[in-house]
């Protein structure tokens, strides 16, 4: 599902599969939050800010703020998982082998 798209230089969001698109601008905490959701629990697509030029300036600061957050999100889930794997290895070893 895709959930950020640049179409004729704006930014859109869609909080459904199949629903109506949304300028990037009317976006509120609510519709925030559904986003954040939809990029943890699902398989998501999202439009490269650096690919596409976005002409509203208002549109380009929010969809790439919000663009870099969920991609930052990404990397640092990552990471906790490894790094809590790496620090309770020992422990799940020791109850396993009971």
């Amino acid at each position: 599902m895709k959930i950020l798209k640049i179409e004729k230089e704006q930014g859109y969001f869609c909080l459904e599969q199949g629903s109506e698109w949304k300028p990037i601008d009317s976006i509120d905490k609510v519709a925030l939050l559904k986003l954040l959701d939809l990029y943890l629990e699902n398989d998501v697509e999202m439009d490269s800010p650096d690919e596409q030029s976005l002409s509203n300036q208002a549109h380009a600061i929010i969809y790439r703020g919000i663009f870099d957050k969920l991609s930052q999100l990404v990397e640092e889930k990552s990471r906790f998982k490894d790094e809590s794997e790496t620090l309770y290895l020992d422990e799940m070893k020791k109850y396993a082998a009971q």
